[in-house]
């Protein structure tokens, strides 16, 4: 079972809230979806990402493909029962990760041939065989492999990704055979307009129950992305979940919301988080500074997380400096905390029609890559 309702809607802009409902559970959209690549957020214990409100996580097709390997998660009862998480769980397809991670690839309208980043060994990733492991994970959201062009690319180059991400997109769905997993397409096309909406109108014609917007947030300027996005949701149904792959930049997500996307992901907290780069709500501040070696303040004195409760600028950054795993989890928990509440406070404005405002006051406060306090 899988069901997508809208509940309230913008009036100035496309945003929107909705709720997906699996056989699962349910998550009210638009949503922050935490990264957890091989089968764990990094840092996070499953029970604090449900204690910070996180319903929906993502994890990643290609590296559990090579690391236990899809069969040994299916002998452990699935991905949620091996990973311990109660919660959604979204699988990208693995098609980014066959094209930046691994090395001597070949591309064809077969699939992907690929040497693993681990050890070397050789691989030929198909389509069918990206619906294959999906399945055997048993996520709620399972991705189409898809062609992900790099940035920049020629319009030809382009156009043959959009081909074959077509081809591929029809036979996953020939090959999709779990009833209780939802499966989306993905739009590609570049900052090319008139491929993104060919590309999206042939997957509407295809009857997906999502739809997602991959090859964005791969070095382009925002201003293209967001060009993109007013030209692709257009076309994209109304009544179905769209997805915006891989962003995760604070006034992205608010953008994004702004043009009628619903889902997000990124490892940007995690792995900001882990190098000392914390989100607050007037931008981006690095603890290992040393300005803050006698700061006792917390690190947003408006932020509620485990973190901000407890612990002082000065001690996370003592942590830092003392290469105490602490640290870590400290930034990743409160990173994870600020993208999971701006994302409610979205939804709540949405719903009381104060979207417009908070949108506004946003773009006033968030001061990019500035240590403000």
């Amino acid at each position: 079972m899988f069901q997508f309702r809208i509940g309230s809607k913008c009036r100035e802009t496309r945003a929107r809230v909705g709720e997906i409902r699996t056989g699962r559970g349910s998550v009210e959209t638009p949503v922050f979806m935490p990264v957890g690549t091989k089968a764990t957020v990094k840092a996070m214990a499953p029970f604090e990402l449900q204690e910070m409100g996180a319903g929906i996580i993502l994890a990643n097709t290609y590296h559990l493909y090579l690391r236990p390997g899809h069969e040994v998660i299916r002998e452990a009862g699935g991905l949620h029962r091996f990973m311990g998480w109660p919660g959604l769980i979204l699988t990208d397809s693995g098609g980014f990760q066959v094209f930046s991670l691994s090395t001597l690839r070949d591309v064809s309208d077969e699939g992907v041939t690929f040497r693993s980043h681990l050890d070397g060994s050789a691989h030929l990733m198909t389509p069918e065989l990206s619906v294959e492991v999906q399945e055997a994970l048993g996520s709620d959201i399972a991705m189409c492999f898809d062609e992900c062009a790099p940035y920049p690319c020629t319009v030809e180059g382009s156009k043959e990704a959009v081909r074959r991400t077509l081809l591929w997109a029809r036979r996953c769905q020939y090959a999709h055979r779990s009833p209780g997993q939802a499966l989306f397409g993905i739009v590609q096309g570049s900052i090319f307009e008139d491929q993104r909406i060919d590309c999206a109108r042939e997957l509407v014609s295809m009857g997906f129950p999502g739809y997602a917007v991959g090859g964005l947030s791969v070095g382009e300027p925002h201003g293209e992305m967001y060009r993109v996005l007013d030209a692709v949701v257009p076309e994209l149904p109304e009544d179905k979940p769209r997805y915006l792959m891989g962003v995760g930049y604070p006034p992205n997500l608010v953008e994004g919301v702004a043009r009628g996307i619903d889902l997000f992901d990124c490892v940007l907290p995690t792995r900001n988080g882990r190098n000392g780069t914390l989100l607050t709500r007037r931008g981006r501040m690095n603890i290992k500074n040393l300005e803050y070696e006698r700061d006792f303040r917390p690190i947003d004195p408006e932020c509620g997380c485990y973190a901000c409760r407890n612990f002082t600028r000065a001690y996370i950054r003592h942590l830092f400096r003392s290469g105490e795993i602490l640290a870590s989890r400290l930034c990743t928990w409160h990173n994870l905390h600020y993208l999971l509440e701006l994302m409610g406070y979205i939804r709540e404005a949405i719903r009381s029609g104060t979207f417009a405002d908070l949108r506004k006051r946003f773009h006033e406060d968030y001061q990019d890559g500035s240590d403000r306090t």
